[in-house]
């Protein structure tokens, strides 16, 4: 069978790129189409791979700042040429869905989320969109237009597969699709539990106004407890800014140091609404527990009291009283991980596998 991934977007190594590096596990034989591709930002993750992109690509500073660029993504995407292939599996959050197959083509779409900047989100996006006047007058008539055609290419695959219940809710919402749920592949075997605890808490992800990094910082710069922060992002700069001396910033850092971090945290912070939250599940298979926003897919991955505790607002008093309530010894290392253990990638891809075979 020849098969072929769709990405969005291969400049940066997040969750949504760990999800694919596992897809070419299962397929190693595939494929790959993406917008753009930028081998170091990923790391290198997907050298070797053949991988098509489209004429994005051959603008020079598309790598770094195609978000500059979305009236073009529809027409770029629409480009590419998959009518050697039998099956199709777009692994898309934006505009990866939206490729055309033929008649004959399976095309799969394991969703990460409805376009969030175009739905749910699309209000906030108009605020935070720091570009000149101009420019912020024409974007809601680009976002109507960009709103329609994600409608429409959402009618495109034969069928859809959500990363969580959450998104499942609003693939049905927005796109008046059904969907099947299997959750992401976390490797939970490489990740150990640890004998002894630092005196610090842990963050993990891209440094993006959503996943509210700066909630977290303006409440531990109060409480003046360490903070230790692992990413990077557009919003780094800012964040750095408002952080005391008790936060710090430790940028990217290898998979092979990583799971040390999360064994030795007291917990994961976890303040954002996500579609499902892959660091949860890593922090968790270390042992760590999780403190997280009462929101999103950690409600279908944290239990209670069990593997972590909720937060029921994103303000700076819901987090600290939770925070001054919370004792890292309240938890059994051994039942995080077994929790975590459920959403490891063997049980990804068994799952996977019985989607796409019925």
């Amino acid at each position: 069978m020849r098969v072929a991934l769709v990405h969005d977007y291969l400049n940066q190594y997040g969750g949504g790129e760990r999800v694919l590096g596992f897809l070419c596990e299962m397929f190693p034989w595939a494929h790959i189409f993406t917008l753009i591709y930028d081998e170091r930002l990923t790391g290198g993750a997907f050298r070797g791979r053949q991988i098509h992109t489209s004429f994005i690509q051959k603008i020079p500073w598309a790598k770094k700042n195609h978000r500059l660029l979305p009236m073009f993504m529809p027409l770029a995407v629409e480009q590419f040429d998959l009518s050697k292939f039998d099956l199709v599996i777009s692994n898309s959050a934006s505009f990866a869905k939206g490729v055309i197959t033929k008649p004959s083509t399976r095309h799969v779409s394991y969703c990460m989320t409805p376009t969030r900047y175009l739905w749910d989100d699309s209000h906030k996006y108009l605020e935070e969109f720091q570009h000149p006047l101009i420019i912020k007058k024409i974007t809601p008539l680009l976002l109507s237009y960009l709103r329609l055609w994600d409608y429409q290419a959402s009618k495109r695959p034969d069928s859809f597969i959500a990363i969580s219940e959450f998104v499942k809710q609003r693939i049905k919402k927005y796109y008046n699709r059904p969907s099947s749920v299997v959750y992401p592949p976390v490797d939970t075997g490489r990740f150990r539990i640890s004998s002894q605890i630092d005196d610090y808490f842990l963050m993990v992800g891209r440094l993006v106004s959503y996943k509210r990094f700066d909630l977290a910082i303006k409440v531990f710069n109060n409480l003046g407890w360490p903070l230790k922060i692992i990413g990077d992002g557009p919003q780094k700069k800012y964040l750095q800014k408002i952080a005391g001396k008790n936060i710090k910033f430790l940028g990217l850092i290898s998979d092979h140091k990583l799971p040390l971090y999360y064994s030795k945290a007291k917990a994961l912070m976890f303040p954002q609404e996500e579609d499902f939250g892959i660091v949860v599940v890593e922090a968790m298979a270390s042992g760590r527990p999780v403190v997280a926003f009462r929101a999103g897919g950690s409600l279908e991955t944290i239990r209670d009291g069990e593997t972590g505790i909720f937060f029921d607002q994103q303000t700076e008093e819901s987090l600290t009283a939770t925070l001054k309530d919370f004792n890292p010894f309240d938890f059994d290392s051994q039942k995080i991980k077994a929790r975590a253990t459920l959403f490891d990638k063997g049980i990804f891809r068994e799952k996977f596998s019985t989607v796409l075979s019925i």
